[in-house]
C-alpha cells in the first residue's frame, strides 16, 4: 500500500519483475500479473490477513502509519 493511493482498497504485490494490484475485498487481481505460484502464495497470505489489510487501508485514509502485517508462515 502507498499513502494517498486510489480506490478500490488494494495492495501492491511485487515478485521479481512482476507486479500486481490485489483488491483487498475480493482478492482479485485488478492490474498487472504474477506467476501462478507467487499469485497463489499472495492470495493465501491476503486471505489470512484480510482484516488487517482493510485496517491498514483505513489508516492510510486517516493519514496514520500502517501496522506491520506478518508474512506467510
Amino acid at each position: 500500500m502507498y499513502f494517498a493511493d486510489h480506490n478500490p482498497p488494494h495492495f501492491h504485490a511485487i515478485y521479481g519483475e512482476y507486479k500486481a494490484l490485489i483488491d483487498i475485498q475480493t482478492l482479485g487481481v485488478i492490474g498487472g500479473k504474477l506467476p501462478k505460484r507467487a499469485h497463489a502464495l499472495v492470495i493465501e497470505w491476503a486471505h489470512e490477513h484480510q482484516n488487517e489489510l482493510m485496517a491498514n487501508w483505513q489508516r492510510m485514509l486517516d493519514k496514520q502509519q500502517f501496522e506491520k502485517i506478518d508474512g506467510l508462515e
